[in-house]
Formats: structure tokens, sequence, C-alpha cells
């Protein structure tokens, strides 16, 4: 049976992150809050944890799982590099609602989906989450809900759609909202914009100095978020590039 926890109470806190942590490291699914919308998660290195947060949801690989990490050290170690605009965008909006596309570490052994090669990275501005993933790690971490359905703003939209599949889940009260996190590809020569979020462009671009909105992008984008469309690609946009999972945090 799953086990909830008000994270208002510090007693309940401190025991749903423990049991959170254990529920974790037993390659099994927590859903937890994070500064937009509530995200399941699981240890991003373990594949049948990975198979079982797809299967909760209901989606296949062609969406793959963004990654949320804790630590910006972490962050760095999953990649091969930020690019020459990466590093900028992590200083001025890490953590908070910007997830970053980047070339993954062709070292790493995992498998978070069709990837092409590409990870999803966020930091969020939530501690809970923070604290959560400073002690496990790494996450692959989705919108908490049903593929097709919208996100969950209060755990109880979470319970009614994942069920008995998730171990754990850790109540933070209502998300104020459903804006998802801006989405930025680095995988290219220049910073490219996949999804507006709650960080503007115009912010961007005072950052990056510039941001391309549009032509092809290698990477998918993918998010635990809402559901929403991604920025619009040309029609002769390269075979390679994987799906957008307009999920991604």
């Amino acid at each position: 049976m799953s086990r909830r926890y008000d994270c208002a109470d510090a007693e309940q806190r401190a025991a749903g992150l423990a049991d959170a942590a254990s529920t974790l490291r037993m390659s099994q699914l927590v859903v937890l809050p994070t500064d937009t919308v509530y995200g399941i998660g699981c240890d991003a290195f373990v594949q049948s944890a990975v198979n079982a947060l797809l299967a909760a949801k209901g989606r296949g690989r062609d969406m793959p799982v963004p990654v949320l990490v804790g630590t910006v050290r972490a962050a760095t170690a999953l990649v091969e590099n930020l690019g020459p605009y990466g590093q900028d965008l992590i200083d001025a909006f890490w953590p908070g609602p910007l997830t970053l596309i980047c070339r993954a570490n062709r070292s790493l052994a995992w498998d978070l989906g069709d990837t092409k090669g590409t990870v999803a990275l966020r930091m969020p501005l939530h501690a809970v989450a923070l604290e959560l993933l400073k002690d496990i790690g790494p996450m692959a971490v989705s919108s908490a809900n049903r593929s097709g359905q919208e996100p969950a703003t209060t755990i109880e939209e979470a319970e009614k759609q994942l069920g008995e599949a998730v171990e754990v889940y850790l109540d933070d009260g209502e998300r104020a909202d459903r804006v998802p996190s801006t989405i930025v590809d680095l995988t290219s020569a220049v910073p490219r914009l996949l999804r507006r979020g709650v960080i503007s462009e115009e912010k961007l671009r005072a950052v990056a100095g510039y941001i391309a909105t549009d032509g092809p992008s290698q990477a998918p984008a993918a998010d635990p978020e809402p559901e929403t469309k991604p920025e619009s690609k040309p029609e002769n946009k390269p075979e390679s590039a994987a799906k957008a999972d307009p999920e991604r945090d």
C-alpha cells in the first residue's frame, strides 16, 4: 500500500524523506514536489525503475525521461560539456525552472529512453526535492500524471492518476500553477529555445546574448511537466532527432 507524508509537518517530512530515499534505493517510484508541478521519479541509473516509471505513466521510450539533480557538480558529471553558454545559464537560473538539453556523458550506464545521446537536466528550486536529490543522487523524473492527462498540482491529483504504482507520496501542498519550465537545447553551436516557460526569452537573451528559436534540433525536449507542445520545428528536421517529450521539467 502506498504511503503518504505531509511535508508541512517537520516529523512527517523527515520520515517521508527517509522513506522516499529507501524506496528509491529499492528501485521503486516516488512522487515528489518541485517548484513547478508534482513529479514521479526513480533512480536514474536503474533500468527496471525507469521502465516502471514509463509504465506507470502509460508512455513509451520515444519520449525519454529527464533528470533532476541536487547540485551543479552532479549535472556536469552527466554531460560531455555545457557548451559556451551552459554555465552562464546555470549560474543565472539554477536552481529554478530552466531545463537544459545537453550531450550525455557517453560513459554512463543508463537508459532513459530514446534520447539520441542527449539528456535533459534541471535543478529544481524546492527544498524537499533538493534534499532528496542530494541524498539519493540524480533522479529520472517526469510529471506526476498519466500520459495525456493534466499534470498533478496537488498530491490528491497525483494519487488519483498513479495510485499504487507509486510507493511514496511526498505532499507539500498545491503547486502554484501549471506553467512549465523553459527548455533550452545546448547541443548546437548556439542555444536553442525548445519550449517557452517560466523563464522568458528576454531573460535568456540577457544572459546568453543570442537564443535561436527556429531551425532543426538534434535533441529531444522532455520535461516532467504539462504536456504542452514544444516550439514548432520545420518540416525538414533531421530524422535523427528524437520525438519531443512535452513533459520535461
